[in-house]
């Protein structure tokens, strides 16, 4: 970054959002090179006869171009430049891209232009120090230990014919024969298929039909195939043959050293619910930040700036597509697969970015309004993991941020993390029976903050 003469001031713009005028002076001196640069670019563009791509004079370029050619590229191509350095220079938190106006030095002379751009606004905001969230509970009943206890042992279990009706969870042996218009459909045809009642197999007919039926029932009924149009149904004729019951081994220590690692129900149970809490813990954890950021979203009154929503939903967008590029996906293909169109998809994306938009808004409201800060002690720590991996030190990764304007973000990101963390622990946070949830285990594990990282650190890890 090179030091610029800048001022800036309030925009008196006609339109919504929040505005600033970035005056700057550009001396003759400082715009030399850059006339000289499209000089350079017009001499390998052009053809002039006798002389090589690159190698006509200058005089003869001025006097078929006119003086003012190269000038007027210059100001095109550095006039932007300039507008960074000061940006980075004053600390000013722009959202869209400027509108340029040059006042003096169109034509010759030192060069003064003024830079109109919409800026972040600050909201004021009330009642986010009296936030109640509902989050998943991290424990697990005993009724859930039995239901995973109960899977170990149908894994083990024996089938056993019964002469009773079929009942969910009992295997029923049908001959299946699926029609449409009188002809066989390929895949939904079979005899002797042991069908597991309530798993939802095939279509759901399948469990309301054989839920109730006994050996020599004949069923007869139309479905939808998955997939298939509403208008395109199935006659499916099935012949139930048997039904047998699962008999489940007893629950004993001997059964349970036999056929788990553990050597008592007690140890199986314990591990289970160690097991089961330490995950359910970790979706409590990973739910209550994003259930805060959506309740601070609907304390933002008012509209947000458009511009941010866009830039917003195009990151997210761009996000997406990168991910789904990994796995060999494209977008229309993901809509499809999620039976999703671009109308919806839209609408949905749009209300998740503004209501990131006014989550940022309203986070930096609060380390405002409560004075919290991001000490350079912080700074450094943050560095340390962007630059994690590399030889590049601190002190360097420091001054490129700094000198590439993203030192401001990092400091953002840490001081929104911060007012996220400062009503972690202030706001009342409970289970769906309203039990508070013990506040040490929402504290986030060192360094998991990954989705606060919203500056660009890539650069950084690259040794020049």
């Amino acid at each position: 970054m090179r030091p610029v003469q800048a001022t800036v001031n309030p925009g008196t713009v006609d339109r919504p959002g929040d505005f600033v005028v970035i005056t700057v002076e550009v001396d003759e001196s400082e715009l030399a090179p850059a006339i000289e640069q499209a000089w350079k670019d017009l001499a390998r563009e052009v053809r002039l006869p006798g002389f090589r791509p690159g190698k006509a004079p200058r005089r003869l370029l001025e006097a078929q171009f006119g003086s003012g050619h190269a000038r007027a590229e210059a100001l095109r191509t550095a006039l932007p430049e300039f507008y960074a350095d000061a940006v980075i220079q004053h600390d000013v938190d722009v959202v869209a891209p400027p509108e340029f106006e040059i006042t003096e030095g169109q034509e010759d002379g030192a060069v003064t232009f003024a830079a109109t751009v919409e800026i972040r606004p600050e909201v004021q905001i009330s009642g986010y120090d009296e936030l109640r969230i509902e989050v998943p509970s991290p424990d697990v009943s005993d009724a859930e230990i039995d239901e995973q206890i109960d899977r170990i042992r149908s894994q083990y279990g024996e089938l056993s014919p019964v002469s009773r009706p079929a009942i969910d969870g009992d295997y029923v042996q049908v001959d299946i024969h699926g029609t449409r218009d009188g002809e066989p459909v390929d895949g939904l045809t079979a005899d002797d298929f042991k069908y597991l009642v309530g798993s939802g197999m095939v279509v759901p007919e399948f469990d309301t039909q054989l839920a109730g039926s006994s050996a020599g029932n004949v069923l007869v009924f139309e479905a939808q195939a998955p997939g298939a149009d509403e208008t395109d149904p199935i006659e499916f004729r099935l012949l139930v043959k048997g039904v047998e019951e699962r008999i489940l081994p007893d629950l004993t220590d001997d059964w349970v050293a036999e056929a788990t690692e553990f050597e008592t129900v007690a140890e199986l149970r314990a591990d289970l619910r160690e097991t089961g809490v330490q995950g359910r813990t970790e979706h409590t954890r990973s739910s209550v930040r994003p259930r805060i950021a959506s309740a601070l979203a609907s304390l933002v009154e008012g509209e947000v700036p458009q511009s941010m929503v866009s830039a917003e939903m195009q990151s997210r967008l761009q996000s997406l597509a990168f991910q789904l590029e990994g796995r060999g996906i494209g977008l229309e293909d993901y809509l499809r697969f999620t039976g999703n169109d671009p109308e919806s998809f839209s609408a949905e994306l749009r209300a998740a970015a503004e209501e990131a938009v006014r989550t940022d808004l309203a986070l930096r409201a609060i380390a405002l309004n409560e004075g919290l800060e991001a000490s350079e002690e912080l700074i450094d720590q943050e560095i340390e993991v962007l630059i994690s991996g590399s030889d590049r030190s601190v002190e360097d990764a420091r001054d490129q941020l700094r000198s590439e304007g993203q030192l401001s973000a990092v400091r953002s990101a840490l001081l929104k993390r911060t007012a996220m963390e400062w009503l972690v622990e202030r706001s009342v946070i409970v289970d769906p029976d309203g039990v508070p949830i013990d506040p040490e285990l929402l504290v986030l594990p060192e360094h998991d903050h990954d989705e606060d990282h919203d500056h660009d650190d890539d650069d950084l890890n690259e040794n020049d």
